[in-house]
């Protein structure tokens, strides 16, 4: 594996780490219902995403422009560690939605 490409898996494990952090600071403020801390957080999660997905992007564009890429299992636990931030994101944004509805039914019950 050539230093770029192995800059290249870390630059992808260290957004994707970004994003896993603040999904689980994220899951922390829902213990609590701060729903707009939450939100935030999962805000700057997608953000993190996005970044690391464009590098993983560019990454395979070059390799379908002819670049030779070698199998490294860095790059494939960069891709995991990204797949699975982005899994983690997903429901955890889902996680919030529910707590939303439970919020506003709760807040009915309470003015009733």
């Amino acid at each position: 594996m050539n230093l770029e490409h192995a800059q290249t898996a870390m630059k992808i494990i260290l957004h994707a780490g970004d994003a896993r952090e603040k999904v689980a600071q994220a899951l922390n403020a829902l213990d609590v219902f701060d729903l707009v801390k939450a939100k935030e957080l999962l805000q700057q999660a997608n953000e993190d995403i996005v970044k690391a997905h464009q590098v993983q992007t560019n990454a395979l564009q070059a390799e379908s422009r002819g670049e030779e890429l070698e199998y490294s299992m860095l790059f494939t636990h960069a891709q995991d560690t990204c797949m699975c931030a982005s899994s983690e994101l997903n429901v955890a944004q889902h996680l919030v939605e529910l707590f939303e509805v439970i919020d506003k039914r709760f807040k009915k019950l309470e003015n009733k």
